[in-house]
């Protein structure tokens, strides 16, 4: 099962190759998709191995604080799809840092341009990392080695396919993950005495559903006040909250699926599909957690004693029940599951990557009188590129100490936030800011996420650290970028400047 998967996903890659003449066709699809199909590879591409892995490991040892965030989901889908999504249709986007560039000027447009892709190669080293896992468990190979095999196939169709082949195989994808998911889940209620019921009868008491916090090796419940200094329900929505703003108004994966799809309608159907089928799938991954650790109080073994001790990595309790639990006929599907969710992530963020490294960096800088063809070479080994550091990104993860990925990537994506949401905030919502009021913004912006940088790595006097917790590193780096460039503009800026929708 496993081989077919991985043979059908390397044939679509090179069916879509004889498509791609030209970069429109290579980054946007020549903009003809159907809302369905963008919705589903917008799910597939959300949902990854952070989700297969890291959301039942987070589970499995600790609660359900860390699906917070993902309840302010609809409430970001809303504010982008009125205020962010008609821009970049009217204007036939193919970056979502076109924008920045007309109305700041062209160092914000690279400086935006850079930090996604740093951003998304931190989150594709964490992504090629976790399903290395599981063909470690299922073969045990060196986790160098499996690290290694799946982030070449990966690159494979993704570099020769191009958007054509990632979002007809996210679809694909998407379904597969679900439905190892579910086989799981099917196995560890047929085993359990007292079945479904079982789970809450264990897990209730136990906190394991609840907003809770692993504190000295007790779950300890989050209150759910504001606080800066310690993790608040109320905060973690607003954690969500400026997470999802940053993806749908300026995640360069995500703008591109509202370019390739055939119209503004369904593009915004394509949003709210990915609303309504990935809250449900999260939520069931993480009851998959739960649900594996009423099983294994049940069943005890000493290597997922080790996963909830911290011993062993948390992100290795699902590929060990797959390999030791899960009837022979039906582990390779489960497998191809993870792939598959480590896949549609991948190859999204290796696209897009290219798409900024091409669009908004070589094109705009050196390759304005080259040809359509030369730039779609570019394109290309941009992408082969991105994944060599990719997966030297994870080889760098499978030998780090972390508490579980889904702690690790909430921080770092919070880290690398850049202030890209105040910086869109300010320009489509207000008429103020040049390139040089934008400037001051980012300069200390930057400065902020260095001093939380040291302060997580204790490189500090504890005077020095930061009062917060890192979590809200975003908010307040967003929120910052926005009061400075204001601020500056009242200063520095001669006129008010037309804001974003005033440009469309």
């Amino acid at each position: 099962m496993l081989m077919w998967y991985l043979g059908a996903m390397g044939i679509v890659g090179l069916w879509f190759s004889r498509k791609n003449t030209n970069t429109e066709e290579y980054f946007v699809g020549g903009r003809s998709f159907p809302g369905w199909a963008i919705g589903l590879s917008l799910v597939g591409t959300s949902i990854s191995s952070v989700t297969f892995l890291a959301y039942p490991a987070d589970a499995f040892k600790t609660a359900w604080l860390r699906f917070i965030p993902n309840f302010a989901l609809p409430i970001g889908v809303l504010i982008a799809s009125y205020a962010f999504l008609p821009f970049f249709r009217r204007t036939k986007t193919t970056s979502a840092y076109e924008y920045l560039e007309r109305r700041f000027g062209p160092s914000v447009r690279v400086y935006a341009g850079s930090v996604y892709i740093i951003a998304q190669l931190v989150r594709t080293s964490i992504i090629l990392y976790l399903v290395s896992l599981v063909i470690h468990e299922m073969t045990g190979l060196s986790p160098t080695l499996c690290i290694l095999i799946s982030g070449i196939f990966t690159a494979f169709y993704t570099v020769a396919g191009g958007i054509d082949a990632v979002i007809w195989t996210d679809v694909a994808q998407t379904i597969v993950l679900v439905l190892g998911g579910v086989l799981c889940l099917g196995v560890i209620v047929s085993k359990l005495p007292g079945g479904f019921g079982q789970v809450f009868e264990v897990a209730i008491p136990a906190k394991k559903f609840a907003f809770a916090e692993l504190k000295d090796g007790t779950l300890q419940t989050v209150p759910w006040g504001f606080s800066l200094q310690k993790k608040t329900v109320v905060m973690m929505l607003f954690v969500g909250l400026t997470n999802w703003l940053r993806e749908y108004s300026s995640g360069q994966h995500t703008v591109q699926r509202y370019a390739a799809a055939r119209s503004t309608r369904e593009a915004r159907k394509a949003m709210w599909i990915c609303v309504g089928s990935s809250l449900p799938i999260w939520a069931f991954y993480m009851f998959l957690g739960t649900a594996l650790f009423v099983f294994f109080k049940e069943f005890p073994a000493p290597e997922a004693a080790a996963m909830l001790s911290g011993a062993r990595k948390a992100e290795q309790v699902l590929p060990f029940f797959i390999v030791n639990y899960l009837p022979p006929g039906i582990t390779g599907l489960v497998i191809a599951a993870a792939l598959a969710a480590a896949m549609s992530s991948l190859d999204s963020s290796i696209n897009s990557i290219s798409t900024i490294a091409v669009t908004d960096i070589y094109k705009r800088f050196w390759g304005r009188d080259k040809p359509d063809r030369h730039h779609l070479r570019v394109a290309k080994g941009v992408a082969c590129a991105v994944s060599a550091l990719m997966i030297g990104g994870a080889i760098v993860l499978a030998n780090m100490e972390t508490k579980t990925l889904q702690d690790t990537g909430t921080v770092l994506i919070s880290v690398l936030g850049g202030g890209l949401v105040g910086l869109y905030l300010l320009g489509f919502f207000t008429k103020r800011g040049d390139e040089q009021a934008v400037g001051w913004g980012l300069a200390f912006t930057l400065l902020f996420t260095i001093w939380t940088v040291l302060s997580k790595k204790e490189l500090l006097p504890p005077e020095l650290c930061a009062p917060f917790d890192l979590y809200y590193t975003a908010i307040i780096g967003n929120i910052l970028m926005f009061a400075i460039g204001f601020g500056a503009s009242l200063i520095v800026t001669k006129a008010p400047r037309r804001s974003g929708v005033d440009n469309a």
